[in-house]
């Protein structure tokens, strides 16, 4: 099987590298953006007509939250123009196409966690080009497989975990305490794409969706960062650990608005492919346990 991977150097991009890489039945074609600008339409309908994947996995995205706020062309050209792109070149050789998608794309005012079927209000930039890459994909006629998820960390490229890392010379630390989530290793988020791989191509039958992915228990950015730090001193990278204190959403403003329930449901992706959420705190042990000091972010 012939699988394009975009975005090879990001956090999920490096680790669906890593692991299809292993396995003698893929040839696989890794792209970061300077072998394959996915914003660039003559470029993406070249290459994939010249390649013919069985399998493309979006791993491309614009995802600087903040910045997105004062670039917004960049970040539709990135989450919305490059996936409509992408699906159309694989309608055009029957290729399947994988996506990762965001818990952005809600407001997260719901009090449950979010299921597929509820409705999507984003309130940043960022959130609004990644729907719109959702219905672009849906629209061009693809076999396709969305994945949301959020709160992703990994031993690649830049995450709340390194950034806690990064400060945890200091003696006190002030985190947010009011939002709450799944924290998602990027590796399981790798492994889970290839699963729906597999079976998407094996079984025909299996439906074109979106799918949740996230990390289990929920927790807060605080109870996440106390988790961090404990785990860093066990592990050996670090000695010792700031004070943390719980503040709101309102005493740490940000150009963009962060939903307050970053929750997903993922009972869906568990029915469809026998996916259960990511444990967290296990691959959290494991990602602190490698050596990342040197590509703290």
């Amino acid at each position: 099987m012939k699988v394009v991977v975009t975005g090879c150097q990001g956090q999920v991009g490096y680790c669906l590298v890593k692991q299809l890489s292993q396995r003698t039945d893929i040839e696989i074609l890794a792209l970061d953006r300077t072998a394959l600008d996915i914003s660039n339409p003559e470029q993406v309908n070249t290459l994939i007509t010249n390649t013919k994947p069985d399998v493309i996995i979006n791993a491309a995205a614009y995802t600087a939250v903040d910045k997105a706020e004062s670039e917004p062309q960049q970040a539709y050209a990135i989450n919305r123009d490059g996936p409509e792109y992408l699906a159309l070149a694989a309608k055009e050789i029957n290729a399947l196409l994988l996506h990762i998608s965001t818990d952005y794309v809600f407001d997260g005012c719901k009090t449950e966690p979010y299921l597929e079927s509820d409705d999507t209000n984003p309130q940043t930039v960022y959130g609004q080009s990644k729907l719109a890459g959702e219905k672009k994909i849906q629209a061009a006629g693809c076999r396709y497989g969305i994945l949301r998820t959020a709160w992703v960390f990994g031993e690649h490229g830049h995450n709340f975990v390194k950034t806690m890392l990064r400060l945890g010379d200091k003696p006190e630390l002030n985190i947010v305490a009011d939002q709450w989530g799944g924290p998602t290793y990027a590796g399981d988020i790798a492994s889970t794409l290839i699963t729906m791989m597999y079976t998407m191509t094996g079984d025909k039958s299996v439906e074109s969706s979106i799918f949740h992915f996230s990390g289990s228990p929920h927790c807060s950015w605080f109870e996440f960062a106390g988790e961090i730090f404990a785990t860093a001193k066990t592990t050996g990278q670090l000695e010792s650990s700031p004070l943390l204190h719980r503040i709101t959403t309102e005493a740490y403003p940000l150009p963009a608005p962060r939903p307050a329930n970053c929750r997903l449901n993922c009972e869906k992706i568990h029915q469809e492919f026998g996916i259960t959420p990511s444990n967290w705190k296990a691959a959290l042990q494991q990602v602190l346990s490698m050596d990342i000091k040197e590509n703290q972010a």
